[in-house]
C-alpha cells in the first residue's frame, strides 16, 4: 500500500471506521499522512456538516482546523437550535444522534402551571426540564425527519426522565410507547417507575400483565434514567418520525420529570 498514491490511500480507508484509520495511521509513515489526511476526515463526516454547524449555540467551541478535528469535536454534544436539541457524532461510526428537549415535545396541557412546572435543574444539558405536577391523561409526543439522521441506519428513541420525591400514581398503570415511521408502526407497553418499585407495588395485577411489558425505566451514565420508546429504521427517502408515550388509564400522577427524548443508533449505550 505504500506504493499508492496519498490520495487513493486515503480513499481505501474512507471505506474503514474512524477508530481504524487512527490504528492505520500507525502503521508506515504512509498510512499515518493518509490517515491524517482532509480527504479521509471528511468522508467521516456528515454531508449536512455545514447545516450542523450553522445550528450550533456555542461555535467557539468547535475546532474546525481540520476535518478531523471538526470530526472529533462533532462527536461531543453541541447544543443546536437556540439550546433545544443536542446533536453529536458516534467515534465509533461517525453516525448521528439527537435528543429534542422537552421544549422540542409536545405535552399535553405542559403550558399550564396547574399540571406541569417548567423549571432549571444543574443536571440537564439543557436550559429546561419540565415536571409533572398532577394529570390524570400523560401524553408525551416527538417528532424527527430521517433527512437529518445517518440513512440506512437502525435507531433507538428514549425517554429521558427522572421520578422526583413528590411521585404519585405513577407505578399504577402501564404507559404505551410507539415509534411510527410512514405506515410502519412499532408499539408496546412500558412502566415509568423503577423496578424494585414496580415489583413492589403491582402484586398480582402486574404479574397478570409482565409478557406485555417492554420495559422500565434504566439508569443512565449522565445521571437520568431513560425508558425505550421504540426503534426504526432510517432509510434512504426523507420520513417523518413520530414517536409518543400515552399513560392508559386515568389515575391521577404526578413527580415525572421530563428532559426529553434521545434518538441515537440502536447499538449505542449512553
Amino acid at each position: 500500500m505504500d506504493s499508492l498514491p496519498e490520495d487513493c490511500v486515503s480513499k481505501i480507508l474512507s471505506y474503514t471506521s474512524p477508530p481504524d484509520a487512527c490504528r492505520f495511521s500507525m502503521v508506515s509513515s504512509t498510512l499515518h499522512s493518509a490517515a491524517d489526511s482532509d480527504l479521509l476526515w471528511k468522508s467521516f463526516c456528515p454531508s449536512d456538516y455545514h447545516r450542523i454547524l450553522a445550528r450550533v449555540l456555542h461555535p467557539h467551541t468547535l475546532d474546525s482546523s481540520s476535518y478531523k478535528n471538526l470530526f472529533f469535536s462533532l462527536c461531543h454534544p453541541l447544543l443546536l437550535d437556540g439550546g433545544n436539541m443536542s446533536f453529536k457524532l458516534e467515534k465509533c461510526s461517525g453516525k448521528k444522534s439527537y435528543i429534542l428537549s422537552a421544549r422540542q415535545l409536545s405535552i399535553a396541557w405542559s403550558s399550564d402551571p396547574l399540571y406541569w412546572c417548567w423549571r432549571t435543574v444543574p443536571e440537564s444539558r439543557f436550559k429546561e426540564v419540565i415536571e409533572l405536577r398532577m394529570v390524570s391523561w400523560l401524553e408525551i409526543r416527538g417528532g424527527i425527519w430521517t433527512r437529518v439522521l445517518t440513512a440506512n441506519t437502525w435507531y433507538a428513541v428514549y425517554l429521558i426522565m427522572k421520578i422526583s420525591h413528590r411521585k404519585y400514581g405513577l407505578d399504577r398503570v402501564a404507559c404505551e410507547v410507539s415509534v411510527a415511521v410512514g405506515e410502519k408502526v412499532q408499539s408496546g407497553k412500558v412502566y415509568l417507575c423503577e423496578k424494585d418499585e414496580k415489583k413492589g407495588k403491582k402484586g398480582s395485577v402486574l404479574k397478570m400483565e409482565e409478557e406485555e411489558v417492554m420495559g422500565v425505566a434504566e439508569k443512565r451514565e449522565d445521571g437520568w434514567r431513560e425508558i425505550k420508546v421504540g426503534e426504526f429504521f432510517s432509510g434512504e427517502n426523507d420520513e417523518q418520525v413520530t414517536m409518543s408515550l400515552m399513560e392508559l388509564g386515568y389515575k391521577l400522577k404526578g413527580g415525572l420529570v421530563v428532559e426529553g427524548m434521545e434518538i441515537r443508533p440502536k447499538h449505542h449505550r449512553s
